[in-house]
């Protein structure tokens, strides 16, 4: 196994694709209403704005939820009347409920969308500009792995709750306590032998830095294996893990997502929670299943991992797991697919000082998804 971190660099006058953060993941899904009811009371977020008919919106309708500072919207198709609706009707349709858009917040788009498609990223809208009363909005769009695109926004001169053509929206359940506060990064799973060339896109496209690297014997169990390296804009605000399935014995969790998904998409998606105890029993109390780790990996887990803020009887308790390397450790936990295809799924990863992803939990992990697999019938 081969790791490896590149400091970012200080000077961001110098970056040729400076980014602000992730603005938002948006979701293609059959039953928009649902599902947003779904996060509200699963993951405790907070509809904040929405876009349907009652506003205008004939062809589509869309929920916005937040917390803190991670936004998801979803959509779903009413009646498709234009490209955009069949696209969204047909990746449902194809993929079941999945990310469509991974967009991310941009100083200048105009600016942006010039170098990603002078470095040769395919252009999906060239910048335009949005407006109403709370001011203007501009967009722009590119494609990147499977039919995942990137919406590079620059919001700097509008103050409305999401974009023109939504209006507030009150919560749909009572408001929580906050379960996770930031999107800490967004994993894409691609074919065999298509990871490097995603990396490279990351790296000339938007000046992505490779944060990580994992290939070999520790991400991999007796059964299947990936590989999986890390891209990342130079302030750490957007990461994102590439994964790629490797030759094994059988079906990796990679194959399987790759099957069911019907190609390279968003496989998923780590929330930062600033108490992941108090947030996973929140999320277990309303239905959210979490993978299930032996006792076992627990009787020796002081032993490597050293002491956390949680004790290791709370760790078992709720099954969370455990890693450290030289700048600190995290605590993480991962749930099953949140959909009947075993596509996407969610991580909640609580850090302290550690930058990784769980290098000594991969083992684990991933024996932890073969059991699911094998109960699917698909390992």
């Amino acid at each position: 196994m081969t790791e490896t971190l590149h400091t970012p660099s200080t000077a961001r006058q110098a970056d040729p694709f400076p980014v602000k953060g992730m603005d938002a993941v948006v979701f293609a899904v059959g039953n928009a209403k649902q599902a947003a009811h779904y996060y509200s009371t699963a993951f405790g977020m907070t509809r904040v704005a929405y876009s349907g008919p009652e506003n205008g919106s004939r062809e589509t309708a869309s929920y916005v939820l937040e917390s803190g500072g991670a936004r998801f919207v979803f959509t779903s198709v009413i009646k498709a009347a234009t490209e955009h609706g069949k696209f969204l009707a047909d990746h449902v349709a194809e993929h079941g409920d999945g990310v469509v858009d991974l967009a991310i917040e941009v100083p200048d788009a105009r600016a942006a969308y010039a170098y990603a498609t002078a470095h040769g990223a395919t252009g999906l809208q060239e910048p335009y500009e949005v407006k109403d009363e709370h001011g203007t909005v501009v967009l722009a769009a590119i494609a990147t792995y499977g039919k995942t695109r990137h919406t590079l926004v620059d919001r700097s001169g509008y103050d409305g709750p999401y974009l023109p053509g939504y209006v507030a929206a009150e919560p749909i359940v009572e408001p929580v306590a906050r379960r996770f506060q930031a999107i800490d990064h967004c994993v894409g799973n691609v074919e065999l032998g298509r990871m490097n060339e995603w990396v490279d896109f990351y790296n000339n496209v938007m000046g992505f830095t490779n944060m990580k690297e994992f290939v070999g014997d520790d991400i991999a169990t007796e059964y299947s294996a990936l590989m999986s390296k890390v891209v990342a804009d130079g302030t750490r605000k957007v990461k994102f893990p590439l994964n790629e399935p490797a030759i094994a014995k059988k079906k990796s969790q990679i194959d399987e997502y790759l099957e069911f998904y019907g190609g390279p998409g968003v496989q998923h998606i780590a929330l930062a929670t600033n108490d992941i105890v108090a947030s996973v029993r929140a999320m277990r109390a309303a239905g959210v299943q979490f993978l299930d780790t032996p006792d076992s990996y627990y009787d020796t887990l002081g032993e490597w991992a050293g002491e956390t803020r949680v004790p290791v009887e709370t760790l078992r308790e709720l099954k969370i797991l455990v890693d450290r390397d030289e700048d600190g450790y995290l605590l993480q936990i991962f749930t099953k697919p949140v959909q009947d295809r075993p596509t996407v799924f969610f991580e909640m990863i609580e850090r302290h000082g550690s930058m990784g992803f769980g290098k000594g939990n991969f083992k684990a992990l991933f024996e932890a998804i073969e059991r699911e697999q094998e109960k699917r019938g698909n390992l």
